[in-house]
C-alpha cells in the first residue's frame, strides 16, 4: 500500500500549505505547547526517549477539525524546548487501519523503535473492526508497517484499543483499553516473548471486576508503570456520572494505585483518583527517560465535549498537548510538576514580596502577559482569595475549595466551574499561561487544573482580589517559547 501512503501524505501536505497563513495568523496559537499544523490533534502517542531524543507522536486529522481517519503526527526534541516537526510517522493506508491509525505506544528494542497502535476499520454499514498493529523503524523517522499482531479476543466489542507496551521480567506486556460484550470498561493484558506474537491473558481490572462496581462503559488509553515503588494504572474511563466535585467533564482521566499480579493477571488497587481538575484534559501517556524521570503528556481536550465550540475551529485547527510533567509518588498520591527544562525558557524574574490585599481588588505592578509563568506563595489567606485572568477566567479559593471558572464555550451567557477540595489548605500556586491555555499546579503539584481559555487576544491584565486580608509573594517570568526547526 505504498502508493496509498504516498497519496495520503501528499494530500495532508497540501492541506497544511492551503491553510498555513490562516492557522498562523490565529492569535490563539500557542508559544510553548505542541499543536497540529492544521486540523485536529488529540491523544499523545508513542512517547519515548531513544538515545538522546524524545519522540512525541500524536493523533492527527489533517483534513478536518473533527475526528476521522487519523494519522500519527510526530515531533522530536532533545530538551523539551527545541523541537523538530517530523513528517507523519503513519497514515491510514492499509486494510487493517484504513479508517484510522488510532492511539498506541512505543518501545525501544534491539536498536529499533517499535510502534504499537490500533488499526480502526469500518465497513460500508459502519460496523467496526479493530486490530492491534506494529510498525518498526531503524532511524526513528521512517516506519515500516508489519501488520496485525493481536486480534480481538472473545467476549469483547470492537471498542478495543490504545495498546501500551512495556518490558517486565524478560517478557513484554501490552495493556489495552476495552469494552466487554456487557458494555463494561476494562483494562486487559497481553504477553509476548518477541513483540510480534501476543497471548491474551485477560482483564486486570475494570468495571464490575472484583469488588469494583459499575465504573464506565469503556476504558481508554491505559498505562501501567512503577512510580517510586508504587504500581500505577492510568486510564481514561468513559461513562462516569458527575459526583459532587468529581467527574465534571464528559469523560475523565485518572489512576488506580495498587499491585499487579502478572500471572493471575489481576491488579489489586484502591480508589480511582482524577489526575486533573480542569476543563480540558484526557488520554495522558507516560514514559521513563534515561534520568529515571516518569514524564506525562496529556491531550488538552475532551472527546464529545463541545469541541466544535472552540474558536480556533474557524482558523482551521483545534487542540494541543499539555506541557510535559514529571510524576512522583508522595506515599499517598501522584504529584505532577512541570519539567525543569521549562526554566530554560524564562526571561528575567519580576519579583514582588509580601503583598497584602485586604477587602480589595488590585493589579500587581508588571504582573501581566499571555506567555508567562507565575509562582505565588501564600503567607496567609483571608476569607476568600481570587485571581481574575484577562476578564475571562477566575481562580478562587474559599472554605478549603479551589474553583476555576470561565464562560461556557457553547453558551457564553453561562459560567461553568471546576472544583477540588484542598484538605490541607492553599499554600502555593504555579501557573503557566500561553495565549489560549492555562495550566495551574496547586500546592506544588498535589492538584492540577488544565484548560483552554479564549479571552480577547489583546487582553493581558491580571487582577487579585481578597475578602479579608491575604498576604503573598509573587514571581513572574515571561517565557520565550518553543523553537522549531
Amino acid at each position: 500500500m505504498a502508493e496509498r501512503d504516498q497519496e495520503l501524505r501528499q494530500l495532508a501536505e497540501e492541506e497544511v500549505q492551503k491553510h498555513t497563513e490562516t492557522v498562523e495568523a490565529d492569535p490563539y496559537r500557542l508559544n510553548y505547547h505542541l499543536m497540529p499544523p492544521v486540523g485536529l490533534l488529540n491523544d499523545p502517542n508513542g512517547f519515548v526517549q531513544w538515545g538522546d531524543t524524545y519522540h512525541i507522536f500524536y493523533q492527527w486529522m489533517p483534513f478536518d477539525t473533527g475526528h476521522g481517519a487519523k494519522f500519527w503526527g510526530h515531533y522530536t526534541t532533545k530538551d523539551f524546548v527545541n523541537y523538530t516537526h517530523e513528517k507523519p510517522a503513519l497514515t491510514p493506508s492499509d486494510w487493517f487501519d484504513k479508517n484510522g491509525v488510532y492511539s498506541g505506544s512505543a518501545i525501544v528494542h534491539e536498536e529499533k523503535l517499535y510502534l504499537f497502535y490500533t488499526g480502526n476499520v469500518k465497513d460500508e454499514n459502519g460496523n467496526r473492526e479493530t486490530y492491534q498493529c506494529l510498525a518498526v523503524s531503524e532511524d526513528g523517522i521512517n516506519f515500516e508497517k508489519k501488520g496485525v499482531v493481536a486480534e480481538l479476543p472473545a467476549g469483547y466489542t470492537p471498542h478495543f484499543r490504545d495498546p501500551k507496551v512495556w518490558e517486565h521480567d524478560d517478557h513484554f506486556y501490552m495493556v489495552i483499553g476495552a469494552q466487554s460484550e456487557e458494555e463494561q470498561g476494562k483494562a486487559v493484558l497481553f504477553r509476548s516473548e518477541n513483540l510480534t506474537e501476543w497471548d491474551f491473558l485477560g482483564p486486570i481490572t475494570g468495571s464490575k471486576e472484583g469488588n469494583m462496581g459499575e465504573f464506565g462503559f469503556m476504558w481508554e488509553c491505559p498505562d501501567v508503570f512503577d512510580l517510586d515503588g508504587q504500581e500505577v494504572l492510568i486510564v481514561s474511563p468513559q461513562g462516569l456520572e458527575e459526583d459532587g466535585m468529581n467527574y465534571a467533564n464528559v469523560y475523565q482521566s485518572g489512576y488506580f494505585a495498587g499491585e499487579l499480579d502478572y500471572q493471575a493477571p489481576k491488579l489489586e488497587h484502591g480508589a480511582f483518583t482524577e489526575l486533573d481538575r480542569g476543563f480540558e484534559f484526557y488520554a495522558p501517556q507516560t514514559t521513563v527517560d534515561e534520568k529515571g524521570r516518569r514524564i506525562l503528556i496529556g491531550w488538552m481536550g475532551v472527546p464529545d465535549q463541545y469541541e466544535q465550540a472552540h474558536p480556533t475551529v474557524e482558523k482551521e485547527w483545534i487542540h494541543c498537548l499539555t506541557i510535559p510533567r514529571q510524576l512522583t509518588w508522595n506515599g499517598q498520591k501522584i504529584i505532577q510538576q512541570p519539567l525543569d527544562e521549562f526554566k530554560d525558557m524564562r526571561g528575567p524574574v519580576l519579583l514582588h514580596s509580601s503583598i497584602t490585599i485586604e477587602n480589595d481588588q488590585k493589579a500587581v505592578r508588571g504582573i501581566q502577559g499571555r506567555s508567562i509563568e507565575l509562582n505565588i506563595d501564600f503567607e496567609s489567606i483571608g476569607e476568600q482569595f481570587a485571581i481574575e485572568l484577562f476578564q475571562y477566567a477566575s481562580l478562587s479559593y474559599k472554605d478549603g475549595v479551589m474553583t476555576l471558572s470561565r464562560p461556557h464555550l457553547e453558551d457564553k451567557e453561562k459560567t461553568e466551574f471546576r472544583r477540588v477540595a484542598l484538605p490541607d489548605g492553599l499554600n502555593n500556586i504555579r501557573m503557566f499561561i500561553d495565549h489560549s491555555t492555562l495550566e495551574i499546579f496547586v500546592n506544588d503539584g498535589e492538584e492540577v487544573f488544565t484548560s483552554r481559555i479564549y479571552p480577547q487576544p489583546e487582553e493581558e491584565h491580571i487582577l487579585f482580589t481578597s475578602l479579608g486580608a491575604s498576604t503573598f509573594s509573587i514571581e513572574q517570568w515571561k517565557l520565550s517559547g518553543f523553537q522549531y526547526e
